[in-house]
């Protein structure tokens, strides 16, 4: 755990030797300045989470110092100090930024509860910023819908890290749901009240991955006009996310792998080390050992990263959770769009099953909004699935070079999947209108009428498209 860094800054070098004394006895960590331009330059050399200022110092006065510190580190919490109580001079510290004002002589007891309370209301307030990065609701393995056997797999493996330090990496194809299984992880473990951090390392120029990583002092580079603390010290004691870790640049990857390894690190134009305690979820939708084969990620960082894998499904691959999914974003998006869509139909629920879903869940779940959104009936119907399916790659290229494996294949079933896939992608194209589709699929109307009524495809048909 990282202790509440805090600047002394004061002219009476007794005071500052007996304020260091206590604040250590309390617990934290304590830095010196004897006037303001000595306390000036220690913010601009490190960051502190309270500094305890003088009015009336050499040099640099104490209001003029709180100006100063309030635009080069704003989350430094400042408190005034001062023998020469004043109404104007406290008004206008508070004014400037201050939190509080003490004069002195002080009671002991009452500067320590004041610097406390100073304390938790600065880190209450970087909690609740946090708490807005993610959804009210916590992440429970509720959240995460099925009942296939793969899902229940799934649920038993969460369970068990989820109340482990160890580090893990989430695998899967693109909209499987890695930050959500994460979400997931973080909420059931024992940092479940501590922040939970998230970095997307493929959407952060390169130039500002390690500021973003590892925070920066004012002044390291053009933009840094103020100290900032990285996600990583944020995190602390939390669990930080790194989704796309396969795009971290590989000199990234050795500082990352050095904060693995010392959990600590310098901060971009810093000479101090942090120290911090995090839990690292890194995900990707990549082949990571194909990258460490290819020399593009560390295989030293890769297994510090892969000490537990987690390796989601694709939805294709449990097809007995699309029911379930689909009901449940009918629901979300009928609540939402204040519509009255009461069930999916037998039909459009078909369709829905037979789709391959390029991009899983996610995909799943923008078909239902969208349908729901053109629905007019309390019944989720097949023409507002059509359009959007039509534009969709059903047949995936070189689908035609099929492999029969040793325990065989469904033959009928095959052509069948194959004759419903065509049937709506000619539906698509002719927005629904039969004769122009079986025109198209070189087949008379009866033949095509057949064919929709086989597949269950004609009640969700608008009635005015032969």
């Amino acid at each position: 755990m990282l202790k509440d860094k805090i600047l002394v800054a004061d002219d009476e070098q007794s005071m500052r030797e007996f304020l260091d004394i206590m604040l250590k006895k309390e617990g934290y960590k304590v830095s010196l300045a004897s006037n303001g331009e000595e306390a000036l330059k220690a913010i601009d050399n490190d960051l502190f989470d309270l500094v305890l200022l003088d009015i009336r110092m050499p040099k640099l006065d104490g209001i003029s110092a709180l100006k100063k510190i309030k635009a080069i580190a704003p989350e430094s919490v400042v408190i005034m100090i001062t023998a020469y109580a004043s109404a104007d001079t406290a008004i206008k510290a508070m004014k400037e930024g201050a939190y509080d004002y003490i004069t002195k002589p002080f009671k002991i007891e009452e500067i320590k509860l004041i610097i406390k309370n100073a304390l938790e209301k600065k880190n209450l307030q970087k909690e609740n910023i946090l708490l807005k990065q993610v959804v009210k609701d916590r992440y429970h393995f509720g959240n995460i819908i099925g009942q296939s056997p793969k899902m229940g797999a799934l649920y038993d493996l969460l369970e068990k890290v989820s109340p482990t330090k160890t580090n893990i990496l989430i695998t899967g194809e693109s909209g499987t749901g890695k930050e959500l299984v994460a979400k997931a992880i973080h909420y059931n473990s024992l940092r479940k009240e501590k922040p939970f951090v998230t970095l997307n390392c493929g959407a952060i120029p390169e130039p500002l991955i390690e500021s973003e990583l590892f925070g920066h002092m004012k002044g390291a580079f053009t933009d840094a006009i103020a100290t900032k603390k990285g996600l990583f010290e944020v995190a602390d004691e939390g669990t930080i996310f790194l989704d796309e870790i396969s795009e971290l640049p590989l000199l990234m990857q050795v500082k990352l792998l050095r904060v693995l390894q010392d959990r600590e690190f310098k901060r971009v134009g810093g000479t101090e080390d942090v120290r911090v305690d995090v839990r690292i979820i890194s995900a990707t939708n990549k082949d990571l050992e194909e990258a460490v084969r290819e020399k593009h990620f560390r295989e030293d960082l890769f297994y510090r990263l892969n000490v537990i894998q987690i390796k989601l499904p694709p939805l294709r691959d449990r097809k007995d959770d699309i029911p379930i999914l689909a009901n449940h974003f009918l629901k979300k998006y009928s609540e939402e769009l204040n519509k009255n869509i009461l069930k999916i139909s037998p039909e459009t629920l078909q369709i829905l099953l037979h789709y391959e879903y390029p991009g899983n869940v996610r995909e799943l779940q923008n078909i239902i909004e969208r349908a729901v959104a053109l629905e007019g009936s309390e019944e989720l119907t097949a023409i507002n699935l059509n359009s959007y399916l039509s534009e969709q790659p059903f047949l995936k290229k070189g689908s035609m070079d099929i492999e029969i494996p040793s325990e065989g294949i469904d033959l009928e079933k095959m052509v069948e999947d194959l004759e419903r896939t065509l049937l709506l992608k000619a539906l698509g194209k002719t927005r629904g209108i039969k004769k122009k589709a079986a025109e198209l699929l070189h087949i008379n109307f009866r033949s095509m009428r057949y064919r929709l009524e086989k597949y269950g495809l004609n009640n969700g048909m608008d009635p005015q498209s032969d």
